[in-house]
């Protein structure tokens, strides 16, 4: 089996202006505003050609704040049977976006939550 690349991270914040200033401040962080009308999705390169892309997603505060990871896969629902089958479960199942990115939520056997996905296919 070849190795999966975690490719993205994600932080869910209620106070989105107040987490960009902490990473930016932190590690040197840009972000650039991604999302639509009531929505704040602020992207960042994070470690450049070397690191893994993120960002950060406004949530509201009703909802928890969390640091996600998310890996590549070839097969997001594939991937979501082998992590039941492995002692985890899911927590989101597979969606596909209007873009065509397909993402899921899982949380392995000690409770951590990660998230998986497959990029959109080139055309």
């Amino acid at each position: 089996m070849s190795s999966t690349p975690v490719t993205w991270f994600e932080i869910g914040s209620d106070r989105p202006d107040e987490a960009q200033r902490f990473y930016a401040d932190l590690f040197g962080w840009s972000f650039e505003e991604q999302g639509g009308p009531g929505r704040s999705y602020r992207q960042t390169a994070a470690g450049g050609e070397r690191g893994i892309g993120g960002a950060i997603r406004g949530t509201d505060s009703d909802a928890d704040n969390y640091a996600i990871f998310y890996a590549q896969v070839a097969d997001v629902a594939e991937t979501c049977r082998r992590a039941e089958a492995a002692g985890g479960t899911v927590v989101a199942s597979p969606v596909t976006a209007p873009t065509g990115l397909t993402h899921a939520r899982l949380r392995d056997p000690s409770g951590n939550l990660l998230g998986v996905f497959t990029p959109p296919a080139e055309g």
